[in-house]
């Protein structure tokens, strides 16, 4: 489950990356009418471009990670002083204190504000990717078991600090929200930008300063997918292990488990051209799927009484144990209220059809692991010092 979803992270990156050149591309060109299938291309560009670079490049995997890091946080400095200072600048002048801070606005269909705000949490939720992701790398870290725990501190720490000062930029630098609603263009935070900065070329520049961080994010989405189901394969969990389940020695990198992820990113791009509600359906599963695999990683330790938990570098104790149920708690309520309709009233082109794409899918992997995995898969190996 949670190697599907991080394939779906790969679709859900290479759409966005997509959407927002063919949008920049609009902006100049406001007498062309942009179709799906030019955003298509965009997306196989990227699909494949990213692709070839964890099959064959493995040795720059760092490099593009430290490039990402670094237009993240630089990204979002000038993003954040661009739209701080710009609306002076062109005339427009900022949103006023009371709708950046006050304001609250439900045009959800819902009458229960409360819910509206638990609904609205999905977005929140899409950065569960961030945490997770690098834990599928502890065999390539060194002293995983110290290392990780502090990179996900950290990670969870700089991405609320950062995110938070980028959204009251964001909120302040909005002066027309039923034009941004009303637009119905390919990249609304594209539209942001342009009345933010009051100039096409401003918009473009901001939007780049988005999409090369994206793009470097696309590489990790490979890293964790592939080496997920190379993980899989390994364990003879999956079809074909072995040549899923291998490591070249060239390239010192899975090629086959990172080639069947571009299949499959690659086929998720092809139903964005004949579907979009579709395609919103496989990519919003993302949170489900993750957040479905945790609960399964988590849930037995409760029954266990984490008797078979041992202790590592940072202990939570008798802590744990609450910690724990807290959070399968948190799952299975949540997991009910992603699955409800964006808005209402709702249609079948407008119907949230998640819950349908990750209990289809669950069930494919329960058949596939009755079928075949259940007297082959022996389950991860714990090596001592790896």
């Amino acid at each position: 489950l949670n190697y599907l979803a991080w394939t779906f992270g790969v679709s859900a990156n290479c759409s966005i990356i997509g959407s927002m050149v063919v949008y920049s591309y609009g902006m100049f060109h406001p007498e062309i009418d942009l179709q799906r299938w030019q955003v298509f291309i965009c997306y196989l560009i990227v699909c494949w471009l990213c692709c070839f670079v964890v099959m064959f490049a493995n040795w720059s995997l760092p490099a593009i990670n430290k490039i990402g890091s670094f237009l993240m946080i630089g990204g979002w400095f000038v993003t954040v002083v661009v739209c701080a200072v710009m609306p002076l600048k062109n005339g427009k002048g900022h949103a006023s204190n009371y709708f950046v801070w006050r304001e609250w606005q439900n045009n959800t269909g819902y009458s229960s504000n409360g819910f509206t705000f638990l609904a609205g949490m999905l977005n929140g939720a899409f950065a569960v990717g961030t945490p997770d992701c690098i834990t599928h790398l502890a065999e390539e870290i060194p002293d995983a078991g110290k290392n990780l725990p502090k990179v996900l501190f950290w990670q969870v720490f700089v991405g609320f600090f950062t995110a938070f000062f980028y959204m009251i930029a964001m909120f302040y630098a909005i002066n027309d929200l039923p034009a941004i609603f009303a637009a119905d263009s390919f990249c609304p935070l594209g539209d942001i930008y342009l009345q933010a900065t009051g100039s096409r070329g401003g918009a473009l520049g901001l939007l780049i300063i988005i999409i090369l961080p994206i793009l470097c994010a696309t590489v990790g989405c490979y890293i964790t997918a592939s080496r997920t189901l190379y993980a899989l394969s390994r364990d003879d969990a999956a079809p074909f292990p072995n040549h899923i389940g291998a490591v070249s020695a060239r390239f010192k990198s899975p090629l086959w488990s990172t080639f069947v992820c571009g299949l499959i990113s690659t086929c998720m791009g092809a139903i964005y051209v004949g579907s979009v509600a579709a395609f919103n359906a496989f990519v919003g599963s993302f949170v489900l799927l993750t957040t479905a695999s945790f609960l399964l990683s988590i849930g037995p330790h409760i029954l266990t009484k984490r008797k078979s938990i041992k202790r590592g570098h940072f202990w939570l104790g008798k802590y744990g144990y609450a910690f724990n149920i807290i959070s399968c708690l948190y799952i299975v309520v949540f997991f009910v209220i992603y699955c409800f309709p964006y808005a209402l009233p709702t249609s079948a082109q407008e119907m949230n059809y998640t819950s349908v794409i990750t209990c289809g899918l669950a069930l494919l992997v329960a058949i596939w692991w009755f079928i075949h995995g259940r007297s082959n898969y022996v389950g991860p190996q714990i090596i001592e010092n790896g």
